[in-house]
């Protein structure tokens, strides 16, 4: 298995997890209004769940997004043009829809590389073996490290072009401001030319988006409950998870989706790793995430504020999603 663990790179060792996460959980549980990171929805089980997440009927941007690939694949790789190419993907995910495009990349004889960045050498062992088995040919070289000093190291060493993948709805847990310096800081990684595909989800029927994050099976519920089982698990902490509902709902203002826990009662819990008592009213929420929605309008004034031009768009069927590829400009 060909990859390379960056020199500083703080990978996820159960020690340096548990000491990011109670700091994480004393500073949320602290502010008035209680909050927690989603990045620590994914522990093992919350990666499972997760995973059944995009399986049920309600979540649709999975769907849509394997659906673009699917129709759209030969056009998205005819775009990348016959110049060695280096695919750059930031998260290692599941390989679903990254191989339609390596099996596209194959079909028209592309030359290119593979080359996944994650923080989790788990992830990067897993999807490379994976990819493997169904691609013998396949030349690959997985990085262990944060996105950004990753895609540095990549794009520094690279020949050829760079065709970077930040799929799924990633880029709608930032809120704009950091959605802006965090694209103008993959635009610094880049060079001239070198391309970006993003996925963006698109704002839609509110009903659409209240059925997608609050489905009739509840796993989205099961899956944001799992971050107290994970500090009971980790922190040693004494949550009654029934004592707490899922909720999820659109704040218009925003355009961004809300994912919380509501406290179901008067209740005081203690985490011992952090010897210390939390008190959570009746009804009181703690937010876990935000997932903003797009327009048309609003993605093309990000890509220009941020030094890109859009080179082409890919929707599904319902236009619920879009992949759009765009081109860095340095010149």
């Amino acid at each position: 298995m060909d990859y390379t663990v960056l020199e500083n790179t703080e990978t996820h060792s159960y020690d340096s997890l548990k000491e990011e996460f109670s700091l994480a959980v004393l500073l949320g549980f602290s502010n008035d209004r209680k909050w927690l990171p989603s990045k620590f929805f994914y522990d093992d089980e919350g990666s499972r769940l997760f995973a059944k997440i995009t399986d049920v009927e309600e979540y649709y941007p999975t769907k849509c997004e394997q659906e673009i690939f699917e129709t759209n694949g030969s056009k998205i790789v005819s775009l990348i043009g016959d110049a060695k190419t280096n695919i750059i993907e930031l998260g290692a995910g599941d390989g679903r829809k990254t191989k339609i495009l390596l099996s596209e990349m194959f079909k028209q004889k592309k030359d290119f590389e593979y080359q996944p960045i994650d923080i989790s050498t788990d992830a990067i062992v897993g999807l490379s073996s994976a990819l493997e088995k169904e691609f013998p040919n396949l030349k690959h070289h997985g990085v262990v490290a944060q996105y950004i000093p990753g895609l540095n190291w990549l794009t520094q060493k690279n020949e050829g072009r760079n065709f970077i993948l930040f799929l799924g709805s990633n880029i709608g847990n930032f809120h704009t401001p950091d959605a802006i310096v965090f694209l103008r800081t993959l635009w610094n990684s880049m060079n001239d030319g070198d391309l970006l595909m993003i996925g963006f989800d698109l704002k839609k029927e509110i009903d659409v988006l209240l059925h997608a994050y609050n489905d009739s099976q509840g796993v989205t519920s099961a899956f944001n409950l799992n971050i107290l089982t994970r500090i009971n698990n980790q922190l040693g902490g004494h949550f009654e998870i029934s004592n707490f509902r899922h909720f999820g709902t659109y704040n218009p203002h925003l355009g961004s989706m809300e994912s919380y826990l509501i406290s179901m009662t008067d209740q005081t819990v203690r985490i011992d790793a952090l010897e210390k008592d939390f008190h959570f009213a009746p009804f009181e929420p703690i937010h876990l995430e935000f997932s903003y929605k797009y327009l048309n309008r609003e993605i093309k004034s990000l890509a220009d504020e941020t030094g890109f031009e859009i080179v082409s768009s890919f929707k599904d069927s319902k236009n619920y999603f879009v992949d759009s590829i765009w081109r860095a400009k340095k010149n």
